[in-house]
């Protein structure tokens, strides 16, 4: 058995595999596995010629992020697995002060490096930065990012600090635990996936860390550009799943009459834009999501029966939008703390 596999999904990445995956097997502590999602850009191929040495899995159809990697990680076995994005370059040694963490804190499930820009170094990357929190009302953020507002790195966030969802741009995680709560969701397809993960980690007991002192420089955008309505409908969907799945039964009703009521303030915003498609997604995604709502039935009555945290210290008491727009509180640091390292 392998201590770490570092698994990267790929679809129609050959240009990302080009350019960053000989920095991965040159810095990386660990075995290296390519899974692809059936990708018709000759990506197979390509591996087969310029990296031989890399392991490949062959996926039979394009699965999305969520089962593709669920499929891709039932057919390896090791210890730790990482979920690494095609599109990360990595510049030292980033596995070992997580893999060192995860060692040292037997109570730690899983963690992230610190995640930077790579088309801006100095700036933290939006999709994951130094870790992940939510807010009271299920609308996520990070250390180094509050919605649209992006920090620059400054060493302001370089101490080890409990988070409540790792991005998974770049997430390790104990394979036992990961097999252990069903691993990610493949209804979500894609966005978001793993920060209900997270939260079933999380909830069951499972601490969650951003290890700072690995760092890794993440493209971002992936396979979507932010603005197309595809995402905007992955995500508006995503969320009111998460949200279903694991929100205690005192707090679901109140949470989803108010995000009935941002959602649509949401898509009135895009129509003022002139973006007409995402406005669309918004309310496709509630109706699709209202249709789905029994079939996350099973999911909940499980994972509320299998909690042991709540509330869960890294989910704010606040709302975000709030303290953003009204409070004018745009930096982690301006927010309350939330959560403490786990033994």
């Amino acid at each position: 058995m392998d201590k770490v596999a570092v698994v990267i999904l790929n679809w129609n990445g050959k240009e990302m595999l080009r350019r960053f995956l000989p920095g991965v097997l040159a810095h990386t502590r660990g075995e290296v596995y390519v899974a692809d999602n059936a990708s018709s850009d000759g990506s197979l191929a390509f591996l087969a010629e310029e990296f031989p040495a890399v392991k490949t899995i062959p996926l039979e159809q394009n699965y999305g992020f969520a089962e593709g990697y669920n499929q891709a990680l039932s057919r390896i076995e090791a210890e730790y697995f990482i979920l690494l994005n095609s599109d990360v370059e990595v510049r030292n040694d980033w596995v070992s002060p997580m893999l060192d963490y995860l060692e040292a804190h037997p109570g730690v499930a899983a963690c992230q490096p610190k995640i930077l820009s790579w088309h801006a170094p100095q700036m933290f990357e939006y999709a994951g930065a130094a870790g992940g929190y939510l807010d009271a009302l299920g609308y996520p953020y990070c250390r180094g990012r509050i919605l649209g507002t992006v920090e620059c790195d400054e060493g302001q966030y370089d101490e080890a600090a409990s988070v409540f969802w790792a991005t998974g741009a770049a997430l390790m995680v104990r394979s036992s635990v990961y097999r252990e709560v069903g691993g990610l969701d493949a209804r979500f397809f894609a966005h978001m996936e793993e920060i209900d993960f997270c939260w079933r980690l999380r909830s069951r007991g499972y601490g969650i860390v951003c290890v700072p002192s690995a760092v890794v420089y993440h493209v971002g955008g992936g396979t979507l550009p932010k603005e197309n309505p595809r995402k905007t409908y992955l995500n508006f969907r995503n969320n009111l799943y998460m949200l279903y799945k694991n929100l205690p039964d005192a707090r679901l009703k109140p949470v989803m009459r108010w995000r009935h009521g941002l959602d649509v303030v949401a898509a009135l915003q895009f129509l003022l834009k002139g973006e007409w498609g995402s406005a669309r997604a918004v309310f496709r995604a509630r109706a699709d999501f209202k249709k789905a709502k029994k079939d996350f039935l099973p999911s909940r009555r499980e994972n509320l029966s299998r909690m042991v945290i709540d509330p869960i210290p890294e989910q704010a008491g606040f709302s975000i939008l709030w303290a953003y727009y009204v409070r004018r509180k745009q930096k982690y640091s301006q927010l309350p703390v939330t959560g403490k390292l786990p033994e």
